[in-house]
């Protein structure tokens, strides 16, 4: 039924946000047209969580080693908002998409259904 999930970044310089996730994160993707570039992403994962707020969505990046990716993205001129943080379940920071604000960067210590069904 679900065949995979296409998440949307909004932000005032589209084509600086396009450019870091071509250029940068050396994601590959197609032209939908007239410049629309959508990415192919990594497998992913969902999880849902209880807030006392309003509901929200986020979304995350993962790695398997999140001192050595920080680095690897620096050295690109990537900058992060964050330093690496300890939530427990996962090691967590945020970087900045150029034109598209920030976005979560993390690497999980939790079982992950990308491991159980050999991804």
């Amino acid at each position: 039924m679900i065949e995979g999930v296409h998440a949307i970044v909004f932000g005032p310089d589209a084509e600086a946000a396009r450019a870091f996730f071509r250029d940068t994160l050396g994601l590959g993707g197609v032209d939908a047209g007239g410049g629309w570039l959508i990415f192919a992403l990594p497998p992913a994962e969902v999880a849902v969580h209880p807030t006392d707020g309003q509901a929200m969505h986020e979304l995350y990046l993962m790695c398997r080693d999140i001192n050595a990716t920080v680095e690897e993205l620096k050295a690109k001129g990537v900058e992060f908002t964050q330093p690496v943080a300890d939530q427990g379940w996962g090691l967590v920071t945020r970087l900045k998409i150029p034109g598209g604000g920030d976005i979560g960067l993390y690497e999980p210590r939790h079982p992950s259904p990308l491991t159980a069904f050999g991804q």
